[in-house]
């Protein structure tokens, strides 16, 4: 904890919000406004669509990999330090992305991004939560999760702008001025703070077996390389094994004792894989097929941003009066009814008719599943364990996004140049989405099935758990 607790009606206090939501936010932008800019890359850098795809699963491998390690890293040696090195680290690699001759050096230097994204991302709630005074946490959260919203909301727009006006390579120059500032005022504004209560070593061991195991699927899948997949199953195994006998795992095994927990994970896998694929195809389709311009394409998804932003809250709410089970069925069945009107999007179409529909049925769903599945994570577990179960949860969440960008586009026949062929990228687009719709009906199964209501989740969980716990906030961010 830091030697002071600090009023969020401070300026030390704001300053603290400010940093932490900048800082968060570096590497949120990033995801989103990468994305836009790919079609751009791949035309500029000579790529074809397997390098499109390592230049966004190579920030995510790292980023996956190592998040929980980055973790536990700022709970022993200072959440504020590590959060700066991160944000060092992650501004370095973006003027090497921004300066990269071929795609190649960019895919280099997009991992290396991604450690610094493991650095950064952790210590952004634990910093309010260790800095911030009791009273005013809970409306400092909401500050960080609201403006971080806005930063999610306008980093589609950002980047369409930035690719149309000045080119590809500012989308990651634009974070050194944004770095600079995150790290002058974390020096000046926001006190360190560690985990007083943290012991133990650091499961170095386990970080590398899982970022090995990750770099092998995600090889073995792009490059479609059956002996890397199966290594790549094989670390896993050796994962689980090294968890289940370190005295200070990275992933605690006693977490998946709670049956809600481990299925608001296994949601959470199958639902960020067809989250993985639609960001990733989505923003491509509309550029390659529909012919539009990146701005455009960026402007056309901010209605799911959008209705996340204005409901996501209200969903929240419910599920704390009903429970997490509807929301959690509910909401993945019309997210995959939005990816069924996707199956319209195409050559000629029109926005107003096969687009927005899409996407709005689409938003609608990810508002109704995000809050509940976050509250139903941290409700399965005792609150001095929030910390860990989000970090778990979050890692989760990528690894899935980071397995599907690798598998989807050869399970859809997307492959080397076709995104100059409109109507085969298009074919190939449809295919995908019929994919991402099949996971999003299974992780609604799962949530109805293996999800139960508020009066039975208690007799679920083991006796270290706390159903009764209110759950912490944390960003509804599916990118």
């Amino acid at each position: 904890m830091s030697d002071e607790a600090i009023s969020l009606s401070s300026a030390r206090g704001r300053w603290i919000v400010a940093a932490t939501v900048l800082g968060s936010s570096l590497a949120m932008l990033d995801a989103t406004v990468v994305n836009i800019a790919l079609p751009a890359i791949g035309r500029d850098l000579g790529s074809g669509v397997t390098g499109l795809q390592w230049t966004v699963s190579g920030y995510t491998l790292t980023l996956a990999s190592l998040i929980l390690l980055g973790g536990s890293l700022g709970d022993r040696m200072g959440r504020r330090r590590v959060a700066v090195w991160g944000t060092v680290w992650f501004a370095s690699a973006s003027v090497l992305c921004g300066l990269a001759p071929n795609i190649e050096v960019l895919i280099a230097a997009r991992l290396l991004q991604g450690v610094g994204a493991a650095l950064l991302t952790p210590g952004s709630l634990a910093l309010i939560s260790a800095s911030i005074k009791a009273e005013d946490r809970g409306a400092a959260i909401g500050l960080w999760s609201g403006l971080g919203g806005v930063a999610s909301a306008i980093g589609p727009l950002l980047g369409g702008w930035l690719v149309d006006a000045v080119g590809w390579r500012s989308v990651f120059l634009i974070n050194i001025p944004l770095a600079v500032v995150v790290v002058v005022v974390a020096a000046k504004h926001v006190p360190e703070s560690r985990d007083p209560h943290v012991s133990g070593r650091l499961d170095v061991p386990g970080a590398l077996t899982v970022a090995a195991a990750l770099g092998l699927l995600t090889y073995g899948l792009i490059e479609s390389h059956t002996p890397a997949l199966v290594l790549g199953v094989v670390a896993i195994a050796v994962f689980v094994l090294i968890e289940r006998r370190s005295h200070d795992p990275l992933v605690p095994p006693s977490l998946f004792a709670s049956r809600v927990f481990l299925a608001a994970n296994l949601v959470t896998f199958t639902v960020y894989a067809a989250l993985g694929g639609v960001f990733f195809l989505l923003v491509l389709q509309l550029q390659f097929a529909v012919g539009y311009s990146p701005i455009a394409a960026g402007v056309a998804t901010l209605p799911i941003t959008a209705l996340m932003l204005l409901l996501s809250a209200r969903a929240g709410r419910i599920a704390g009066r009903i429970g997490p089970r509807i929301p959690m069925t509910v909401g993945p069945l019309l997210s995959a009814l939005g990816l069924l009107l996707m199956l319209r999007v195409g050559p000629g179409s029109s926005y107003a008719t096969d687009i927005l529909p899409a996407v709005l049925v689409f938003g609608l769903g990810l508002s109704t599943l995000v809050a509940p599945l976050t509250a139903a994570v941290l409700g399965a577990v005792s609150t001095d364990r929030a910390g860990i179960a989000s970090g778990v949860n979050n890692a989760v969440a990528r690894t899935s996004q980071l397995l599907a960008v690798a598998a989807l586009p050869a399970l859809a026949g997307i492959a080397g140049s076709d995104y100059s062929a409109p109507d085969v990228f298009s074919d190939g687009f449809h295919s995908a989405m019929l994919i991402c719709a099949g996971l999003l009906v299974l992780g609604a199964a799962i949530a109805a099935v293996l999800i139960r209501g508020p009066g039975d989740e208690a007799s679920n969980c083991p006796p270290h758990c706390d159903m009764g716990s209110p759950p912490i906030g944390r960003r509804t961010d599916p990118n």
